[in-house]
């Protein structure tokens, strides 16, 4: 009897040491990069969801780089994944988009943003969802429609906190644009007397666990998330319902375009893309410009020569219309020279990431830049290059592919790490200085082997134009009638997204006439 249990305790161990050698060396037709896949099932995550308060390349990335090199394998989530900080091969990557590789996040994502959502869609989807977005919120729309509508809801809002002892930058901010988004995508309003109905409470929840650990039990970040977007999933769904039952001749918002769809013959829209689509539109556009309002107006209030210059192109606006009430222009939009420097935002890749996240511009102590319009697209360029708001981009191999003597298995996720691209200090001399100059002569419109701030290939941001928007009027509003003191708050963790754990208080006033 006990040489019985002995032997089935051997087998066990031996199933076990087998199953831990197959987990920590994986089956590859070709050499895969070096690295280590950590412990069975968890991997390396708790590694690579630390938090920390470094602007530099994230320890994860940084220790492995040294340790392995620029490529490497390593294991999130219970996914086998090779992480690239290689200019040549993340540019490879996007350029291959559907041929060798295809957008992908983790399942946990998944869950997260609806198995419809807009990443996860590819191809002819893809494009014919991207079109739909444009069609809101490109150009024309914005010169036509959108730019006085962002125009009045900063005044409102000023106004209003003015009054105010102190205000919270993220969730004010945020708030605003939720509810001038959601009015523009689903005419939602909220009813402070129907607190069952408040759409964006759902969001805050869905915000709290997106990056965070996925264990999904009662009381995590990430349940908390998932319970989330299951309750602003069934409030879309009512609301779209609803439409139905009434729908209108013109188009008033964008639930009226998806209905248009919805009842065409032969449509390949589904309602369940167009709900989680609604869902990542709402997502993406409160959450990214708020954190980047609520840096510029941190790095504003510590470098007053910055805000000297901003406020003095905005009130030079103002001193050259002929009417001085006159409503805020297209033409005064693209003016802004300076703000277009302070105010770039990325939304990048496929709205998944929650990132949006900016850095605004930080002179030295001794020298003030002096930022002219040479220097527009210098001083975005290398903001957006310190920013690093996407801290990874997430692609997967189709077939087997051979690149730099490597192999990446067919199935296998890539992540594109742009910070270590950024802060790579053989192309960046002292890289983590904000230096506009080192644009000079470099034409760049678009991504580029070395700059990847708002992605890069097919899936290269389409929705920076109305971010920007929202920022540039936002801060006219704020500059030219208002000021400012700092109250507390304003540290930055990044978990890797970046985040303000103690929000980021001011006290704001009305200037003297």
């Amino acid at each position: 009897m006990l040489s019985v249990s002995l032997f089935i305790c051997t087998l066990i161990l031996i199933c076990i040491t087998h199953w831990v050698y197959r987990w920590r060396n994986p089956k590859c037709n070709g050499k895969l990069p070096p690295g280590s896949m950590g412990f069975p099932l968890l991997g390396e995550s708790l590694q690579f969801f630390a938090p920390n308060t470094s602007s530099d390349v994230p320890p994860f990335i940084k220790k492995r780089i040294k340790r392995y090199g620029p490529v490497f394998r390593t294991s999130l989530v219970g996914r086998s994944v090779i992480v690239s900080t290689d200019p040549e091969i993340n540019h490879f990557i996007f350029q291959q988009e559907g041929k060798l590789f295809q957008s992908w996040y983790p399942d946990t994502f998944t869950a997260i943003f609806g198995q419809q959502n807009v990443g996860s869609l590819h191809g002819f989807m893809y494009k014919y969802l991207k079109n739909m977005v444009l069609n809101l919120f490109g150009p024309e729309s914005l010169k036509q429609k959108l730019l006085p509508q962002v125009a009045q809801a900063a005044r409102s809002k000023l106004s209003s906190w003015a009054n105010q002892d102190t205000v919270e930058v993220k969730e004010a901010t945020a708030n605003m644009i939720f509810d001038l988004t959601a009015k523009k995508l689903i005419s939602y309003q909220y009813d402070p007397t129907k607190s069952s109905q408040n759409l964006r409470e759902n969001f805050v929840a869905f915000i709290q666990g997106l990056i965070s650990f996925p264990l999904d039990i009662p009381g995590t970040a990430y349940h908390k998330c998932l319970q989330g977007r299951k309750k602003a999933m069934k409030m879309l769904k009512d609301l779209l319902q609803e439409r139905r039952t009434a729908p209108r001749k013109n188009h008033v918002d964008f639930f009226d375009y998806v209905l248009e769809e919805l009842d065409k013959e032969g449509t390949v829209l589904t309602e369940a893309i167009a709900l989680d689509l609604m869902f990542v539109l709402l997502f993406a556009s409160f959450e990214t410009t708020s954190l980047a309002i609520t840096l510029a107006i941190k790095l504003l209030t510590e470098n007053p020569a910055v805000l000297a210059e901003l406020t003095e192109e905005h009130e030079a606006i103002i001193r050259n219309r002929e009417n001085k009430d006159s409503e805020l222009t297209w033409q005064e939009y693209k003016s802004m020279t300076f703000t277009a420097q302070v105010s770039s935002v990325i939304k990048a890749d496929n709205l998944l990431i929650y990132a949006a996240r900016c850095t605004i511009i930080v002179l030295t102590t001794t020298k003030v830049l002096k930022l002219t319009s040479s220097l527009k697209l210098q001083v975005i360029n290398e903001t957006v290059r310190l920013a690093n708001i996407v801290p990874a981009i997430f692609r997967k191999s189709l077939k087997d592919i051979q690149i730099k003597g490597y192999t990446i298995p067919a199935g296998w996720a890539v992540m594109v790490c742009p910070t270590a691209v950024h802060l790579n200090p053989d192309k960046y001399k002292d890289p983590l200085e904000f230096n506009p100059r080192r644009w000079d002569g470099v034409e760049l419109n678009g991504a580029s082997k070395h700059f990847m701030a708002f992605g890069g290939g097919m899936r290269f941001c389409v929705g920076t134009e109305f971010t920007k928007v929202q920022m540039a009027v936002f801060l006219h509003c704020l500059v030219t009638k208002y000021r400012w003191t700092a109250i507390k708050g304003g540290n930055i963790v990044r978990t890797p997204g970046l985040s303000f754990p103690d929000g980021l208080h001011i006290k704001i006033s009305e200037k003297d006439n």
